[in-house]
């Protein structure tokens, strides 16, 4: 099964390892992809509310905002917003955790480059399923609220001919 890739993706890479951080950029960036680092959690929560990024990869342990707590802002902020958490000390416990706060996936450090290729891909794919699904809800929306419209301008039109 091949998966189309958004090559318009932005993505974010948040973690306070700098040479990890600029790895996955650059690997990123070989898959076609737009991608960004910060290197802590303040930095990455900033960076996700100035610009527009699809995908975030954030490492769970940070020294100046955990990887949860940046997990739980992000998706207040954008809920359609794809997560991937990364840790090199994560648990069951904590992967179910993060999974329940929303994340798309916990991928356990150090990260396997073309499974991660793999899991961005159907990850991006889940995110433009997600905002057809939203359109398509408000064009379904639209059509429930007009057709009783219609169908009283209908009635009316017929009775005066």
């Amino acid at each position: 099964m091949t998966l189309k890739k958004e090559n318009n993706a932005r993505i974010l890479v948040v973690d306070d390892d700098r040479q990890l951080a600029d790895m996955l950029v650059e690997y990123l960036v070989k898959l076609g992809y737009k991608a960004a680092a910060a290197y802590g959690g303040r930095e990455g929560l900033a960076r996700f509310e100035q610009d527009d990024f699809k995908l975030v990869i954030l490492d769970l342990k940070m020294p100046d905002m955990g990887g949860m707590e940046v997990l739980e802002a992000i998706k207040s902020i954008d809920h359609r917003a794809v997560v991937m958490v990364l840790s090199g000390f994560g648990t069951i416990e904590s992967a179910v955790t993060a999974i329940k706060k929303g994340a798309y996936d916990f991928i356990p450090k150090p990260v396997e480059l073309n499974a991660l290729g793999t899991i961005l891909a159907r990850a991006l794919s889940k995110h433009s399923l997600s905002r057809q699904l939203e359109r398509f809800r408000g064009l379904i929306f639209v059509l429930v609220v007009s057709f009783p419209l219609w169908l009283i301008l209908g009635i009316i039109l017929a009775n005066k001919f």
